[in-house]
Order: C-alpha cells, then sequence, then structure tokens
C-alpha cells in the first residue's frame, strides 16, 4: 500500500505541480504526518522533491523532474497489480484509494504493458477467508483501519469471555490471518494483539501518538504467532508412524506439530515405520486427532494416552462386531 501511495504521491506532483501537505492528506486519504514521512522516504530515495514555505508554498518536483515507470520489465508490471488486494483492502474501506492508485500507475506504463492488469487479475486471486468463515468484514473494522492510517489514540472496548474489557490502545496495524482480522497495538507501553470480530466499540480520543518508526508489524506478528502455537502446543506425545501416517499427519495435527514431528522424526525401520516425539495442546485433544490416523500411529508414550487409545480401539472393534440390525 506504501508503494502504490509513493507512486500516486509522485504523479500527483507532477500534474499539479505544487501541493501543500493537506492537499496530498486529502487526496491520498492520510494524515499530514504521514505526507512529511512519505515526502521524507522520496527524497531518500533519491526524488528531488523539495518544500516552497510561505504563501503559495507547498511541495513540488525539482526541474520539471517526471517519471514515467519506463524502466520496469512486463514481469514487474505485472506483479505490481498483484499488489492491490482489493477484497482486504475494500474490507478496510481503501478499495477506492486502491483502484485510483492503480489507474494512475497505469496511466503512467509505456504502452506496451498497458495489459499488465488484465494479465494479472485473469491469472491470480486472492480468497483470503476460510471455506466455513463468517461472510463481511467485522463492523468495526474501517474505524480502526482509519485509526491505524491516522496513528490516533483509541479507547477499545473488547469482548474477553463472557465480559467485556476497555483499554485504551494505540492502533499499530492490522493483519488478516486465515480470514480473521487482528489489531496488533500498543497497550500500557507493550504490543497486545486482538481479534477484531471481539471489539464492540471504537472511541477515538483525539490524540495522536508518537509510532514507534523501529516497529516491524510482519517480524512481530510472526514472532507472536510462534509464541502462541508454543504456549498452546504445550505438551509432547511420542508415537510411531508408518509411512502413510507420516503423511496424512498433516491433515489430523496443526501444520506446526506436523512440521515439529517430520523434523523430530528418527530413521524409518525396515517397514517404513519412524518414532517422533508430537507437540499437542492436551491429551485430550491428542487422542481426538490421533484417532483419525487409525492403524497407521501407534501411540508410545505417555502411558495414560496409550491406553485411551487401546480403549478407543476396542470400544470401536465392539461397535463393528455385531451388525446394525441384530
Amino acid at each position: 500500500m506504501r508503494a502504490a501511495r509513493l507512486i500516486s504521491m509522485v504523479l500527483l506532483l507532477q500534474s499539479r505541480e505544487t501541493m501543500t501537505a493537506g492537499e496530498l492528506a486529502r487526496e491520498l486519504e492520510v494524515s499530514e504526518r504521514t505526507v512529511y514521512r512519505d515526502m521524507e522516504a522520496l527524497s531518500a530515495a533519491g526524488v528531488p522533491v523539495y518544500a516552497d514555505q510561505g504563501r503559495g508554498g507547498g511541495y513540488r518536483l525539482v526541474g520539471g523532474y517526471r517519471t514515467r515507470l519506463t524502466g520496469l520489465t512486463r514481469e514487474e508490471a505485472e506483479a505490481l497489480f498483484l499488489t492491490g488486494l482489493p477484497g482486504p483492502a475494500g474490507d478496510m474501506g481503501r478499495g477506492d484509494a486502491v483502484a485510483a492508485a492503480e489507474l494512475k500507475v497505469l496511466a503512467a506504463l509505456p504502452a506496451s504493458l498497458r495489459d499488465a492488469p488484465s494479465r494479472a487479475s485473469q491469472r491470480f486471486h486472492l480468497d483470503a477467508p476460510g471455506w466455513f468463515g463468517a461472510a463481511g468484514p467485522p463492523p468495526l473494522l474501517r474505524d480502526l483501519a482509519r485509526a491505524v492510517w491516522e496513528d490516533e489514540r483509541v479507547e477499545l472496548r473488547y469482548r474477553r469471555g463472557d465480559a467485556e474489557v476497555t483499554r485504551e490502545a494505540e492502533p499499530y496495524g492490522l493483519v488478516l490471518k486465515s480470514g480473521t482480522w487482528y489489531l496488533v497495538a500498543r497497550v500500557a507501553g507493550g504490543p497486545r494483539t486482538y481479534r477484531v470480530d471481539r471489539v464492540t466499540d471504537v472511541r477515538p480520543t483525539g490524540d495522536v501518538f508518537d509510532r514507534d518508526e523501529g516497529f516491524d508489524l510482519a517480524a512481530h506478528w510472526r514472532e507472536a504467532a510462534a509464541a502462541f502455537l508454543r504456549s498452546i502446543l504445550r505438551e509432547e506425545v511420542t508415537v510411531r508412524l508408518s509411512p502413510a501416517g507420516r503423511r496424512i499427519l498433516r491433515y489430523a495435527v496443526e501444520p506446526y506439530a506436523a512440521r515439529r514431528a517430520a523434523e523430530d522424526a528418527g530413521e524409518p525401520d525396515e517397514a517404513g515405520w519412524v518414532v517422533t516425539t508430537l507437540p499437542v495442546e492436551s491429551l485430550d485433544v491428542a487422542a481426538s486427532e490421533l484417532m483419525r490416523l487409525g492403524p497407521e500411529a501407534e501411540i508410545l508414550a505417555p502411558p495414560e494416552l496409550r491406553e485411551r487409545m487401546a480403549d478407543g480401539a476396542a470400544r470401536l472393534a465392539r461397535l463393528y462386531a455385531s451388525r446394525p440390525d441384530d
């Protein structure tokens, strides 16, 4: 999104010669603080932009500088039109901005590359929600997205279990994971993560917070997601898997657990069976998950889980030993 915005900013200055920070902010639907940061980024990237002070001043490009994106290859141009993500952007209320940015980029492309957006859209489509996810974005997603863009401190009301809690938060970013939106915010000096569909109220405080420019949303999310998985997969079982069991394990357990099991697997025996350690949420969950593998998995430890699996197998055997009409 920021790359498209920077390009739009250059093209706006090309077409209008001089624009104030306020005019650019209104045109791009961002705060003036964001305009200032983007101008610094353009200057650092070598774009000759400067600001005239005083009445009638504003930002302008030096010496009639113009860019027509003629340096783009076909592969780069087509990749550029894969970055808009119109579905999630529309959920956040930025669909029109993405469309406008794409039009501006398209206008700057040479004629030989004008078919880049149609080629990309005909070949790739992002359908972010899961198969059985609820239709439509969470009701307060756009309010949170606006606060994220504006660096505006908000008061959140959040559903936690059967109760609701209120927190003053500095919204740093939004993450779409498997069809679910999450808000990453700084609360009481530290990062916190909230499911957006559990936010019941968002009230702007009118205060702008100072964003930590060193904060990396993608890196934070990777670390937080890994920590979350480690926290819920807090027990381990020792399991022996057949070749078929190794193949289908990923369909029965969490992908992270399946990867760990594959990494920890020993050498196959003569029949191709391997012994490995599988992280699980609990023994109850492990019994339910591993029962799906049937005879392709044997629990070796802990003993109580092995006994539970043996009891389940015995009850299944008794159940299927008689005919339905007996």
